[in-house]
């Protein structure tokens, strides 16, 4: 199995830095721009299926990089975005900073150190459910000589792909927050798994 993994394309909230989380926001222009790019690349990739966050803008990302194509979209909540419970929609730029926790900039620079938000979700239940999610589709005899596209966001992606290298808390984000539409690849057989790249983009 081959397993194409992308984060979403660009919103308005990440333009303005707000913590978007489950927050059910739309791609801007731009972000709906990036993903037909990417979907130019990949128009030569057999996808058998696709799992996607049941947010909208990873939904429309699948479907535009997938064009015209006629192809299952799976909606999966283990792919969702981590939530940042009463942060939610709060600006995290320096110049605009909104959160009440002067610390929170630790999620991105010392994620090892980060304070998990009231009614939020702990990086720990990020990596637990997305290695979940890996897990299930893995195993699934039906996908073993599949290819396949998961679309999600960039802590979840980020947790997906920790679950396979077991990467220390301090190296949770492995140089910095996937970009929008960034793509890694993960190949699967016989119960072993490889990280082939990470971190492409196409535009």
């Amino acid at each position: 199995m081959k397993i194409y993994i992308i984060r979403h394309g660009e919103t308005d909230w990440n333009v303005a830095r707000r913590l978007q989380g489950r927050s059910d926001t739309d791609l801007n222009e731009n972000g709906m721009r990036l993903a037909k790019i990417t979907g130019e690349a990949f128009l030569g990739v057999p996808f058998a299926c696709v799992f996607t966050s049941p947010l909208k803008r990873a939904v429309e990302t699948a479907r535009l990089v997938l064009g015209e194509r006629e192809i299952p979209l799976i909606p999966d909540e283990r792919l969702i975005e981590v939530s940042f419970g009463e942060y939610e929609g709060l600006c995290s730029k320096a110049s605009h900073y909104e959160i009440p926790d002067p610390d929170f900039p630790n999620f991105f620079e010392h994620p090892e150190l980060y304070r998990t938000p009231p009614g939020g979700e702990s990086l720990d239940q990020v990596e637990a459910r997305t290695a979940a999610f890996l897990e299930d589709i893995c195993s699934r005899k039906e996908l073993e000589d599949q290819t396949v596209l998961v679309s999600t966001h960039g802590c979840a992606m980020r947790g997906l792909l920790n679950s396979m290298c077991k990467a220390p808390r301090t190296d949770y984000w492995n140089g910095g927050v996937p970009k929008n539409c960034a793509v890694a690849l993960i190949e699967s057989h016989g119960g072993e798994r490889k990280l082939l790249w990470e971190n492409r983009v196409f535009y």
